[in-house]
């Protein structure tokens, strides 16, 4: 009969206390309860087996301490288990998890003093904090985002690998600072838990512990691939397969993955790729040479596929459409600018290094698996030949009956629809380059005298108004619209009691997520401008925009443009303005906020001060981007005083200049941020009317294109909102017609128009008389909700 260990045994009902006690306490639910007790009970079984195999009598006291710490490590790993649904005292997890690691100042000493130091308690000693570090991590995630279970998984991942490469599993000598960066990682992990730090200096902190663990490994790893000639490894039986098996799973992914974010689920991987078929068929036939390069090329092709789907998921969930392969490589400058303006030289370095590191695990990962895949059906032809007939004989089946699993084809042929797809994007915008040159050379408005144009609003200071990112999504159907509702009613209410009277509806956007100037440019021209192709047309050519009309009628035309700090070639050229304005010459010298290098209400006060504050001037026509609500929307400035603005310099100390490179990548109060920054920007409006002092102001106010899909969610709308606002009443009056709605929230019902139609109905309600042979079709689009 097998003998029990005492010793071993005490974790149960030590965990049990714990855990009845946290029940009690905070309250934990049945899941986390039956996860701390499954750590518990595999602790038992795994400390039982290593006390058994290593021929111990009794566990010993130093062995005990460190039982106590695996006890300790269940009953976090419930709170932690708990906290992913339910909010669990913080102070709770730091006490238990400082707790757990004070002891591990004690089992090492006691086991030398006490004579019993052993491989088991060693190994014992090594696994409890492993897997404290990686509870540890996981309670982590949300403070500092995913990339921290690294931290936690480093030693599984190597307990991987050795499976597939033994030599990894060897002994190595001891080494004082790999104990050291050890102990490092769990108080580490405890600081960012109690969560004391700022969130940038969190991730700092865990980015450095995370390199010094990189190190660690890295080193023991040297060693061991040093020492592995010396050593004779057996490899299991087992490993071959499972290889084997691990490498055509992944090359089933790499093919069937879905290019769409809200498509992705288990089932969605359930279709037989016909390529993976072909591919083992020619790797059974072909000759070992010819089957190699084969592999090689496939892994290729494979990197390729992989890349692809990769871009189109991250463009769907940034931009609501897939990657294009005509225009969208353009758009890299744009990014990286973006995350040097937001996160810095250091943001953009890891940007790119990490992107490097992607594309570099791709291609290594997709090549091995395509030869190993190769090398297994070579050595094994009869097995693999069966394989592929059955799986064949199943998706022939399946095709012509077409069998689908919830929803997904069973016979499919993912590469090839990717490359089928890229071919009709190509060939669809070359057409379409075609289709846009015709509509550039036809302008209703193009040879209009200026003395017909903006009649109805002669003598009026005219601002068009981009507030950045600004929404459907900011105004309804969101958890945070009460919040930016509030501020609507707000400003309102403001602008009545200022004399302003405000009306309000919605844009169809031709962009999503990103890429302004494809908006401000539809806005502009009255084109639908939706790639960077159809901007680059434009811009080749004379299209009247609505700036040159209105200095073709004497008004003098002023861009504010604070995220540039350069030179504007298209501004004067293109569009047509008299004065640019950017980040460089306002007079600002505070700090920058992220990506904003300019507040907007100091935007707003230099505009008023250089522009509207002279007596004897022509009528200005503006149009303003306010930036502040770009993303990433934080860290973001407070209102002042309009008095204490000064040169900026009020802002200093309000926020760090840079957002961390890892908060672009999201986080949980991304749209808490977002809809903080769509009010402030709003209320800095506000307070520019009120400081203008301007009773010939008439604004249009307007969102650019919804955030993207972290914060508006995927497959909603394009639609923004878009405001009327005037101290005039007769203003208002020439777009009595058009539906708008009261105040500075449109209706959920309201109107949507498409942006590319504004120019054309704008000029005529202000211009041409309604019976002028220049009225088009409305361009009203169905309403919608979202």
């Amino acid at each position: 009969m097998r003998t029990v260990h005492v010793g071993p045994l005490t974790v149960l009902p030590g965990t049990a206390a714990l855990l009845l006690a946290l029940a009690v306490a905070p309250g934990l639910g049945a899941g986390a309860l039956v996860a701390g007790a499954v750590v518990a009970l595999a602790t038992w079984l795994l400390v039982e087996r290593g006390v058994r195999r290593a021929g111990l009598a009794r566990l010993g006291a130093a062995n005990g301490v460190t039982l106590a710490r695996a006890t300790l490590t269940a009953a976090i790993a419930a709170l932690v288990a708990q906290s992913w649904s339910d909010p669990v005292p913080r102070g709770l997890v730091v006490v238990l998890a400082a707790v757990a690691l004070a002891t591990d100042l004690v089992d090492g000493r006691l086991a030398r003093r006490r004579g019993e130091v052993s491989r088991f308690g060693a190994a014992l000693d090594m696994e409890t904090d492993a897997f404290l570090i990686l509870v540890l991590s996981v309670y982590a995630v949300p403070l500092v985002g995913p990339w921290v279970l690294l931290i936690g998984l480093a030693r599984y991942l190597l307990l991987l690998a050795g499976a597939a490469w033994p030599w990894l599993t060897g002994p190595t000598p001891p080494r004082r600072w790999a104990k050291v960066v050890a102990a490092i990682q769990g108080v580490v992990l405890t600081i960012v838990a109690a969560d004391v730090l700022a969130p940038p200096s969190a991730m700092a902190v865990a980015l450095i512990s995370l390199a010094l663990l990189a190190e660690s490994f890295g080193h023991q790893v040297l060693v061991l691939w040093r020492a592995r000639s010396a050593r004779a490894f057996v490899r299991s039986p087992v490993v071959r397969p499972l290889m084997d098996t691990v490498a055509v799973v992944v090359v089933w992914l790499a093919l069937t993955v879905p290019r769409r974010p809200d498509q992705l689920s288990l089932t969605a991987v359930l279709g037989i790729p016909l390529e993976l078929l072909v591919f083992v068929a020619l790797a059974v036939v072909l000759p070992r040479w010819w089957g190699r390069t084969m592999a090689v090329l496939g892994g290729l092709l494979l990197t390729v596929t992989v890349l692809i789907t990769g871009l189109d998921l991250g463009f769907y969930e940034t931009f609501d459409r897939p990657f294009n392969p005509i225009s969208d490589p353009g758009y890299v400058g744009s990014g990286l600018d973006l995350v040097h303006r937001s996160a810095g030289r250091v943001g953009q370095v890891l940007a790119v290094g990490g992107v490097v590191l992607l594309v570099g695990l791709a291609l290594s990962l997709s090549v091995w698996a395509t030869t190993r895949v190769q090398r297994s059906a070579h050595r094994a032809p009869r097995l693999w030949s069966r394989a592929v007939v059955a799986l064949a004989l199943v998706w022939a089946v399946a095709g012509i009956g077409d069998a689908r699993v919830s929803g997904v084809p069973v016979a499919s042929a993912p590469a090839a629809s990717l490359v089928q797809w890229q071919v009709h994007e190509v060939r669809a915008d070359l057409r379409d380059r075609a289709v846009f040159e015709h509509e550039l050379a036809h302008d209703s408005y193009a040879l209009a005298p200026g003395r017909d144009l903006l009649t109805g609003l002669r003598g009026k200071d005219v601002l068009v108004v981009f507030v950045e990112s600004y929404g459907r999504v900011a105004v309804e159907n969101s958890w945070f619209a009460p919040m930016v509702q509030q501020t609507l009613a707000g400003s309102t209410t403001s602008l009545r009691s200022m004399g302003f009277r405000t009306r309000s509806a919605w844009l169809r956007s031709p962009t999503f997520g990103g890429i302004s100037w494809l908006a401000h440019s539809t806005l502009q021209t009255g084109l639908w401008i939706d790639s960077q192709q159809r901007y680059d047309q434009v811009l080749s050519g004379s299209r009247l925009t609505l700036t040159r009309a209105f200095g073709r009628a004497g008004w003098r035309t002023v861009s504010d443009i604070p995220s540039d700090d350069g030179a504007w070639e298209q501004g004067r050229r293109f569009y047509g303005f008299d004065q640019m304005y950017n980040a460089g010459n306002v007079g600002y010298r505070g700090p920058r906020f992220s990506y904003a290098q300019v507040p907007d209400q100091f935007t707003l006060r230099a505009f008023a001060e250089r522009e509207l504050a002279h007596a004897h001037r022509d009528p200005v026509m503006a149009e303003i981007d306010l930036v502040s609500s770009h993303t990433p929307w934080t860290p973001l400035p407070r209102l002042v005083p309009w008095n204490q603005l000064g040169d900026g310099s009020v802002y200093d100390g309000m926020q760090p200049s840079h957002t961390s490179f890892f908060q672009l990548l999201g986080g949980p109060d991304q749209q808490r941020d977002y809809a903080r920054s769509i009010r402030y920007s709003l209320r800095s409006l506000v307070s520019f009317v009120r400081h203008a002092h301007d009773k010939n102001l008439v604004m249009v106010v307007l969102g650019d294109h919804q955030p993207n899909s972290n914060v508006s969610g995927i497959g909603v709308s394009h639609d923004v909102p878009v405001s009327l606002v005037a101290h005039d009443p007769k203003v208002l009056d020439r777009i009595s017609g058009w539906d708008w709605s009261p105040g500075l929230r449109p209706r959920s019902d309201g109107p949507v128009l498409r942006m590319d139609r504004f120019r054309d109905r704008f000029l005529r309600a202000f211009g041409p008389a309604p019976s002028d042979p220049l009225i088009e079709p409305t361009g009203l689009l169905p309403r919608v909700s979202r």
